[in-house]
């Protein structure tokens, strides 16, 4: 059985990189749930001792602490976290990142309650904006809407939608066939191609829209296209723009996902054309988009 069952252990994994006072906020939510976790690890890409401290104080016995003196980003992050729960036995593993945090104390329990209810192998919550939690910190769709506030949002489950890495649960049966993030995504997308995999397994999964994670508000990255019928990503720096698309690239090229390979040119070449009028900035997307179709993994 894949399904979460709340008898079982948890691991909490947050992956930090030098955002000890942004982690301090997500711990202590993360300690203080009325479905209490037996593990907190917590990957330091930073390797900072104000980090192991701060993880030995407010989790005291379930304290683990992993530092790491390479950055591994966000994917190799989570990779090396969720192995070692799952060497330590973990049954599910409960994952967040150092600048978001679990609304309320009843956050896991609802997350359990929900996946029981309708037999989940994994089960996210919604992800609001941390600065103004009735808007959502990413545009979300149910059928063909795009929503971007909380209230817009219809019933109280929406199935087979996960975001990823921002307090979803996972069972420990269900990465046996997902696997752990592919570290060579570094960060950007990663999720995305995490998602691919969960979605090509067949189990059941899905969203509670009674159950809130609040992260910081990454809407403004998506700017709607052809009258709100679609968006298109544009990261606000350089870097970012480049493993957005380099890794959307190879991810568009996996099983399951080929369909998304004219669309994304549509939308993209829509979005540059079009709407920004720069011809330089889709031949650089384009670029980017080649590389990682090739699994060209080399850094900026």
């Amino acid at each position: 059985m894949t399904a979460l069952n709340r008898t079982g252990t948890t691991a909490a994994v947050i992956v930090t990189h030098k955002r000890v006072d942004l982690l301090r906020h997500s711990l202590e939510k993360v300690v203080s749930q009325t479905h209490p976790v037996d593990w907190v690890i917590v990957v330091d890409n930073g390797n900072e001792d104000e980090v192991r401290l701060l993880v030995d104080d407010l989790a005291n016995a379930k304290a683990v602490y992993l530092p790491s003196r390479t950055n591994l980003g966000g994917a190799g992050g989570f990779a090396y976290g969720f192995l070692h729960a799952l060497a330590l036995g973990a049954d599910a593993i409960w994952c967040a990142d150092d600048d978001g945090r679990p609304q309320d104390e009843h956050v896991l329990e609802e997350l359990y309650r929900t996946a029981e209810q309708h037999q989940l192998a994994e089960v996210s919550p919604v992800v609001a904006n941390i600065n103004d939690p009735e808007r959502l910190a990413f545009p979300l769709r149910q059928g063909t809407t795009w929503h971007r506030r909380v209230d817009e949002l219809e019933g109280d489950f929406l199935p087979q939608y996960a975001s990823l890495f921002n307090g979803a649960l996972i069972s420990a049966k269900a990465m046996e066939r997902i696997g752990v993030p592919d570290y060579r995504l570094f960060i950007r997308g990663d999720e995305v191609e995490y998602h691919r995999r969960l979605a090509q397994s067949g189990m059941r999964y899905g969203t509670a829209l009674t159950a809130f994670y609040l992260h910081p508000d990454g809407s403004d990255e998506f700017h709607p296209i052809m009258g709100g019928r679609a968006h298109a990503q544009f990261p606000d720096n350089e870097t970012k723009r480049y493993f957005t698309y380099r890794n959307r690239g190879y991810i568009i090229n996996q099983r399951g996902m080929k369909k998304m390979q004219l669309q994304e040119v549509v939308r993209f070449g829509w979005f540059f054309l079009v709407e920004k009028k720069d011809p330089k900035g889709f031949i650089q997307w384009l670029k980017l988009l080649r590389r990682g179709a090739k699994e060209d993994f080399r850094r900026p």
